[in-house]
């Protein structure tokens, strides 16, 4: 079975076949080398931007049968200005509380949207872009898929259309697998995003499914004589001959929604948040063998596929699995870059160790909050405070676990679509992402930060930018926007030029109502395109060596630097004037351009400096 889903594949679905492009661009064991230059930008499609209002999801759309979730009477999609704190007026049904109720919004973002803000990205200066998941599902976050291999069909501007083309294949047989207008849109984007040098890495979890998906459809219509009943851990089927609904079976973190792949070959202690041996079902496996080649090589040509993926819930799926997953990718597009999701070892403290996942054999990086974390509590105001000299230590045991290729790839993400907004998560002193929404603490505060705030996010932002690894930034963090954790990273975007209602400051409290004024920041998007630039134009910030020099209280000082030249970063999260030490000598500031000299070098507080 295995050899005919390759042997499709290679010749229907274009999986490479060229000498040339089966010789790899990288070391198998090494990432690509174009991460070391990533500034990545992660894109939300659902809530990024609507270019094509006739393709807006629909009642019937989002509804999921086999779990009764139904949209509400009067459903439609939430006018993009609407005050986020705002109940929508078919919220009518009072048992539901307001974050319950967000899960029915859709704002119509589709790919014409993304495709449309390219030269709005690229004029920011990102280079990389990391799409979360839009395989063909009901939700607004796309992690239920129905269909792997297509692209939601709402993202594209036929979904009527799209429908009728999915319904005449046999999603287990890649030769019969069409394009549809939403998968070529998506290619467009690709290839557009390629012109202006961006590369594009897209979000998948093998991990589960939707309810919705071809093979669980079939595993609920045909029980026990589903061909797919081993793609899934089913304890029980249910008995058509009686009037209950008796289906068992395992979903992610016990979620009915999604329904997980069966492991199989387990061989060590299977548990959440740390690493295990064991594999995923051979046929769900050759399956997304063959999703995974589709979108690297469409129609045979690895120019016009993606360049990597995102992995959602890394450490739920076994590591043979991701053994044998790389090797695929990486046979079909040499330079191919995978990043995972390996965040808790046991929420709200320690993280996972990365190295396990970043070894060679696995991924080329993860999401890397493991250097977000404390920074933040060095950079803020916080209840967990800590000194230059304890982020200097924290920063250095994360790296040198790392093999440096692998350090110099992490994706350094500060937010995303599953924690604060990195203005709500300074203005907040709290435990990183922890009771970070007003239901779980009243104090939590979710309106906008005050000027104090920016100014330390600011800073944050500078080191960010000129230390190691690809600075990440989710999308809207560019243009002062603001939110507590899931669902309000989720708001949709505050374009420039658009309307927006006031949002409720004290959000969906009891009390009276004060708001605040909400919309695009000029002056911190100017400051984030002032740092990609500063990234851009030295090689030095990307890929020079890094040292401490300075580690006194809340002053840091470190240097980048290759044998040849070194730039110099001072940084002070004081909130008095500091005096920092780098050789004497004549220096640039790169972020001003004034001429200046070295030796004792004064830093206002909450402010940076960086020399050359």
């Amino acid at each position: 079975m295995r050899t005919l889903v390759l042997i499709a594949c290679i010749f229907l679905l274009g999986c490479q076949t060229s000498t040339q492009q089966q010789v790899p661009a990288t070391p198998f064991n090494q990432p690509p080398d174009w991460a070391q230059d990533a500034i990545w930008y992660q894109v939300f499609v659902e809530r990024f931007s609507n270019g094509d209002s006739s393709n807006d999801p629909t009642a019937a759309s989002i509804a999921i049968p086999p779990l009764q979730v139904q949209a509400p009477a009067g459903w439609h999609v939430t006018p993009w200005g609407q005050n986020w704190y705002q109940k929508d007026d078919y919220a009518t049904d009072t048992t539901r509380d307001f974050n319950n109720w967000l899960q029915f919004r859709r704002y119509g973002g589709d790919l014409q949207g993304l495709i449309n803000k390219l030269d709005y990205l690229q004029d920011l200066g990102i280079n990389a872009l990391y799409i979360n998941p839009i395989n063909d599902a009901p939700s607004l976050h796309k992690y239920d898929a129905s269909y792997y291999h297509h692209v939601d069909v709402h993202f594209g501007p036929d979904p009527v259309g799209d429908r009728a083309i999915i319904a005449k294949e046999n999603p287990n047989d890649p030769a019969t697998w069409q394009w549809t207008t939403a998968d070529k849109l998506f290619l467009q984007l690709i290839e557009q995003a390629h012109q202006r040098n961006i590369r594009v890495v897209l979000d998948y979890s093998w991990n589960h499914t939707g309810t919705l998906f071809w093979a669980w459809q079939d595993v609920l219509k045909n029980g026990a004589n589903s061909a797919y009943k081993d793609w899934y851990n089913v304890s029980q089927f249910d008995d058509p001959a009686t009037p209950a609904n008796e289906m068992q079976y395992a979903g992610w973190l016990n979620i009915s929604s999604l329904p997980e792949l069966k492991k199989v070959d387990i061989t060590t202690e299977r548990k959440v948040g740390h690493p295990y041996e064991g594999n995923i079902n051979k046929g769900a496996k050759e399956h997304i063998f063959a999703v995974t080649k589709r979108w690297l090589a469409p129609n045979g040509d690895t120019s016009k596929g993606v360049d990597g993926y995102r992995l959602d819930v890394a450490d739920h799926v076994g590591l043979g699995f991701w053994r044998e997953w790389r090797k695929v990718v990486r046979q079909t597009k040499g330079d191919a870059y995978l990043v995972g999701e390996v965040w808790w070892e046991q929420w709200p403290d320690p993280f996972m160790n990365p190295v396990p996942y970043t070894s060679g054999d696995v991924f080329d990086a993860v999401m890397f909050y493991h250097a977000y974390r404390p920074a933040k509590y060095f950079f803020s105001k916080s209840d967990f405070s800590i000194d230059a000299k304890q982020l200097a230590d924290s920063l250095q045991f994360e790296w040198n676990r790392l093999q440096k290729a692998n350090r110099y790839a992490m994706m350094n993400v500060s937010s995303t679509h599953d924690a604060p907004r990195l203005l709500t998560c300074f203005y907040n002193p709290g435990k990183y992402k922890f009771r970070a929404l007003p239901k779980d603490d009243a104090q939590y505060k979710t309106g906008k930060p005050d000027a104090e705030t920016y100014q330390r996010v600011r800073l944050y932002l500078l080191h960010l930018f000129t230390s190691v690894g690809g600075p990440q930034i989710w999308n809207g963090e560019e243009m002062g926007m603001w939110g507590g954790d899931d669902p309000d990273p989720r708001k949709p975007l505050w374009w420039k030029g658009m309307s927006f209602a006031p949002e409720t400051r004290n959000n969906y409290q009891p009390g009276p109502k004060t708001y605040d004024s909400v919309g695009f920041n000029q002056q911190h998007f100017d400051w984030y395109k002032q740092l990609i630039a500063l990234r851009n134009k030295h090689s030095m910030l990307r890929r020079g060596d890094i040292a401490f020099t300075e580690t006194n209280n809340k002053l840091m000082v470190y240097k980048r630097f290759d044998g040849r030249q070194t730039i110099w970063v001072l940084l002070n999260a004081g909130i008095t004037a500091a005096t920092a030490q780098i050789p004497a000598g004549d220096y640039t500031n790169l972020l001003t351009g004034v001429k200046q000299k070295g030796g004792a070098v004064a830093v206002p507080p909450l402010q940076g400096v960086v020399l050359k």
